[in-house]
């Protein structure tokens, strides 16, 4: 029988291991986020200082409508000057109030998702170098285990922060396409973590929805075992401690304490892929939070369909409320 905590104990009961790492919500909103190590803030308005240099020279590929909107694959620089493919949206009847830019998981993309994209936003689904479908194997290893560690010695190459500094370039396609536009941030998992640390250094930003974000809180990313990445990860530092130095300049509850717009975290309580301790040390993080707990992340379970409709409809009025206060 189970000796997980209820209602993980019938939801989850063959589950390896216990995805609440003992925890509970009291507990995970104590977790505080890792302090910025002595230059953090230097380095990372250094590189958005180098990525505004760059001509992210977007080129449109193809074009078609669907769902009533133009949907076109585009083709735009990151910031080493890699060609990086995405999917741009835009309303076809009205113009864009707003752009979203769309960040994704680890297992990248291969369509576009409308969900949490309002009818007069255009948008910009950037996939990361290396990943699935459009850029695999484009700039960075596209096997997860090999992509998560690429560049791990140098943080100048680290893939974690390409991928952070490659959505600043993405943004800039979708404002060279669609005309300049306030924006708003929305990525799952990876792309939760990698848009934290993008995030705070672009003031273009108006706000962000961040979904049981990644890469937060390395001292409790490395102290316990997952299904997701960060076993990757934490064998490598295991082996090569050194590697602990280099991520604390890659640390998504870090970054999000310099962030100066409304953000929504949405974390879970049970998750083995993403553990819950490194979702809230982001949420933790936040200056100015808008926090959405779900029973699990990276996971099926009783209601989650109805758990995942409330939290879109959070995150669309996050995003409602965010433009208004900027407009």
């Amino acid at each position: 029988m189970s000796t997980f905590p209820s209602p993980y104990d019938t939801w989850f009961a063959d589950a390896e291991f216990d995805a609440s790492y003992g925890h509970t919500l009291s507990t995970l909103r104590t977790i505080a986020p890792i302090a910025a190590p002595e230059g953090f803030a230097d380095r990372w308005q250094d590189w958005r200082e180098q990525a505004k240099a760059v001509d992210a020279a977007p080129a449109v590929l193809s074009t078609e409508t669907a769902r009533g909107r133009r949907v076109s694959i585009i083709e735009h620089a990151g910031v080493d000057g890699t060609r990086l493919r995405a999917w741009l949206v835009e309303p076809v009847t009205a113009p864009a109030r707003v752009g979203v830019v769309h960040g994704h998981g680890y297992g990248g993309r291969d369509a576009i998702d409308l969900a949490r994209v309002p009818d007069d936003a255009a948008a910009i689904f950037p996939v990361a170098r290396g990943l699935p479908t459009l850029n695999a194997g484009v700039g960075a290893p596209e096997l997860q285990a090999e992509h998560v560690l690429a560049g791990i010695d140098d943080p100048e190459w680290y893939v974690l922060g390409l991928c952070a500094r490659d959505l600043w370039l993405a943004a800039d396609a979708l404002t060279a396409l669609v005309g300049p536009l306030p924006l708003y941030y929305v990525g799952e998992s990876f792309g939760g973590g990698i848009g934290a640390l993008a995030l705070p250094w672009d003031d273009r930003y108006i706000g962000a929805t961040l979904i049981v974000p990644s890469f937060g809180q390395y001292d409790e990313r490395l102290a316990v075992h997952c299904v997701g990445s960060g076993e990757t990860v934490r064998d490598h530092v295991a082996a090569h401690p050194e590697a602990r130095e280099v991520l604390r300049w890659f640390d998504a509850s870090t970054a999000l304490g310099f962030a100066r717009v409304p953000v929504r975290v949405e974390a879970a309580l049970w998750d083995p892929y993403v553990p819950p301790a490194g979702q809230f040390g982001v949420a933790n993080g936040a200056r100015m939070l808008d926090l959405a707990v779900l029973p699990a992340g990276h996971a099926e379970y009783p209601g989650s369909e109805e758990v995942t409709a409330e939290a879109i409809r959070g995150g669309r009025a996050h995003l409602a409320r965010a433009l208004s206060a900027a407009s």
